[in-house]
């Protein structure tokens, strides 16, 4: 992940964070993960906020890790696929999703405003979709250094069979691989061109809460009343917007991982 990388830094009793320094081109980059078992807004706020107070010089941070992925009709998100916060004209590329009252007719009311991500870090978006739409992305090649590791063979591409979708409706059976799920309650969609890159980048809303969605028909419910245009699901990016500049990029997988990346450069 890092060009370069620097000694850690000495333990210190009021910040329990591992931090790991490094470089990334021409960036100072400082890495840290949330502890093992803490997950939420919460536990993202907390460590954005020391990492902050012992890196004086931060300019703008990236929020990386793993989401859940909402696959519609007109957002062909599958397993493996890649979605970046970007602002819409309803949302600021990221919208907490659990934040608000119950009225009395028993509706859920957000309210509250997450502020969007850096206006720099939303120019980069721009060139770089660019060059993924003109087949210039860079990122296949540094995948490319991982899948050849052989000390990282955890760290792999999904396989070439068929991403199955399940019907909204269809409750799972409690596996791990849906190896005894219904196949009939499947959604046909084609495989995809392999004559393009097999994973895909999605920009657009990102849904943030403290709560773990695994039901489908609660996920499509929340994703309606937030207006339709969410992407992914997650569970940290809403402790940091307002107070911790950055951009969230997710990986759509099965499980959450967090991983807070910010450029140091000062």
């Amino acid at each position: 992940m890092l060009d370069k990388k620097y000694p850690s830094l000495p333990s210190d009793s009021y910040d329990p964070t591992i931090y790991t320094l490094g470089r990334v081109g021409p960036h100072n980059v400082v890495i840290a993960c949330l502890p093992a078992g803490n997950t939420g807004t919460s536990a993202a706020t907390a460590v954005a906020g020391r990492m902050r107070h012992k890196f004086r010089s931060l300019q703008f941070g990236f929020m990386v890790g793993i989401g859940g992925g909402v696959p519609s009709a007109r957002d062909d998100i599958r397993l493996g696929d890649v979605v970046v916060s970007r602002p819409d004209l309803e949302h600021g590329g990221v919208v907490q999703y659990d934040f608000g009252k119950a009225e009395q007719s028993g509706r859920f009311h957000r309210t509250g405003h997450l502020n969007q991500s850096p206006t720099l870090l939303l120019n980069v978006i721009n060139g770089v979709q660019r060059d993924y739409e003109l087949g210039q992305q860079t990122y296949s090649i540094h995948m490319q250094r991982y899948l050849e590791d052989e000390n990282l063979e955890e760290f792999t591409r999904p396989t070439t069979e068929p991403d199955l979708l399940f019907k909204a409706t269809y409750p799972h059976i409690d596996t791990l691989n849906c190896s005894d799920c219904d196949t009939s309650q499947t959604i046909f969609r084609p495989l995809r061109n392999t004559k393009i890159a097999s994973t895909r980048i999605h920009y657009g809303t990102i849904a943030s809460g403290n709560q773990v969605i695994k039901d489908a028909a609660t996920r499509d419910r929340i994703v309606k009343d937030l207006g339709g245009r969410i992407l992914c699901f997650e569970m940290e990016a809403a402790g940091l917007m307002n107070d911790f500049p950055c951009l969230v990029v997710r990986g759509c997988g099965g499980v959450y991982k967090r991983i807070v990346i910010v450029d140091a450069i000062g």
